[in-house]
């Protein structure tokens, strides 16, 4: 396991893609080790991307796509404004508005961070709001793409895991939820602290109305996709497959502002975006056999058992272990990687799984936020021109919402278990 490890940390050190190093790294095991046992090695790679549900993964990447070439997001922004353009730093409050709505809709934080980040970080420079922080702001925001359901992340785990789809989803509400608001109380702190400009919005009732009215196919969207889940009407691939639908239908004929070019540009996208992810469960389920094989889980249950730590510790040391791994490991080969290793642990110790599921996320997005690896951090940096260093001082204060967030549900499990429980049981 040494050598399984060692090799793993020094492939990733030269930079070798993750997938690549996870299989490299077997490899290497196997040709030491177990040399026999090669002609598993594609049996293996076929199994990991052989699930029913995994072909959620990227229909809900389409689904997302589609919505972006079809331009809402500035008809999200327009209508958050009403709503929040009077108070000061209002275009700040529109920013962690906008992504809470994108991320039921796209269920991603860096389609979040491209798409928000295109329109609003210039649109704040304009009007008098230094650039590190509406970049920051912005890459902050977005970390909720992965909380509020529909989640791709969660997707990830409840395959790795066997868990509920549709449980995962309601336990990520309240915790995503929780993070938008405390984000948005930051926001209103350091804007009247540093006397950020207000936005001129005639707001009443009638326009609020009219606007909800106007915007009613885009709010709807994410009951739409999680609500057939939930409810059972469909399961997860297929309700991933009507929100596609539902993409093409709004953006090709409602709002018309699909064109057959668009819908070729966001299937490559996601083409191209899906074969990155299913590689790396492929290559990360030979590196998981492997774990099993020389039975790292079971071990690893044993010794926490033996340090004879509470179900609270336990997790409080994961967010520790997940806050800073999170910062060189990608979202997906960490879920595929973290959840067979920790979870029987986490069964044994009587915590919920879907509490660890949404504990896993929530973290990780953190370290999508986060140097030298964060996604967001990179897509942010391209789309600005800053460096990745000055994005993560302007995020950093609203990240305190995501760590936050964190230690609560630790400490009050309902938070994520309360909604799964009156609705699913």
């Amino acid at each position: 396991m040494v050598i399984l490890l060692f090799s793993l940390f020094i492939f990733l050190a030269i930079g070798v893609p993750i997938a690549y190093s996870l299989g490299l790294s077997t490899t290497i095991y196997f040709l030491i080790f177990n040399s026999e046992l090669l002609q598993v090695m594609p049996q293996i790679l076929f199994a990991g991307m052989d699930s029913y549900t995994l072909i959620a993964l990227p229909l809900f990447i389409l689904m997302g796509q589609l919505m972006n070439e079809s331009n809402i997001t500035s008809r999200l922004i327009d209508y958050c404004l009403i709503f929040v353009g009077k108070i000061r730093g209002g275009l700040g409050l529109v920013n962690v508005i906008s992504s809470m709505l994108f991320g039921g809709i796209s269920g991603s934080s860096v389609s979040d961070t491209a798409s928000i980040g295109s329109i609003l970080i210039p649109e704040m420079k304009n009007r008098g709001y230094p650039e590190d922080y509406a970049a920051g702001l912005t890459v902050a925001s977005s970390t909720m793409g992965m909380i509020i359901p529909p989640s791709i992340p969660m997707v990830l785990f409840a395959v790795t895991a066997q868990e509920s789809v549709g449980r995962l989803f309601l336990g990520g509400v309240l915790p995503g939820i929780l993070v938008g608001a405390l984000q948005l109380l930051i926001t209103i702190w350091i804007s009247n602290k540093n006397s950020y400009p207000r936005e001129n919005k005639n707001v009443s009732l009638k326009i609020i109305l009219k606007m909800t009215i106007k915007h009613s196919y885009i709010l709807f969207m994410p009951f739409f996709v999680v609500g057939s889940v939930i409810f059972g009407i469909a399961t997860a691939t297929e309700s991933a497959a009507l929100g596609v639908f539902y993409a093409l239908g709004v953006g090709g004929f409602l709002i018309k502002s699909l064109s057959p070019k668009k819908v070729y540009s966001a299937l490559k996208s996601s083409v191209l975006t899906s074969a990155k992810i299913m590689i790396i469960i492929a290559f990360s389920k030979i590196f998981i056999w492997v774990l099993a094989y020389e039975r790292i889980p079971d071990g690893l249950s044993e010794m926490i058992t033996g340090l004879g730590l509470q179900p609270t510790s336990m997790l409080l040391l994961f967010i520790i272990i997940i806050l800073i791994a999170g910062t060189f490991i990608d979202v997906s080969p960490a879920i595929l990687l973290f959840t067979p290793v920790f979870l029987p642990s986490i069964i044994d110790m009587g915590v919920s799984t879907i509490l660890f599921g949404v504990v896993l996320v929530i973290g990780l997005a953190v370290g999508a936020c986060t140097p030298p690896v964060g996604n967001c951090l990179n897509v942010c940096s391209i789309i600005t021109g800053l460096s990745i260093g000055r994005i993560f001082k302007g995020a950093a204060p609203f990240l305190v919402a995501n760590i936050i967030t964190l230690f609560l549900i630790v400490m009050f499990p309902n938070i994520v278990t309360w909604l799964p429980k009156i609705i699913m049981d």
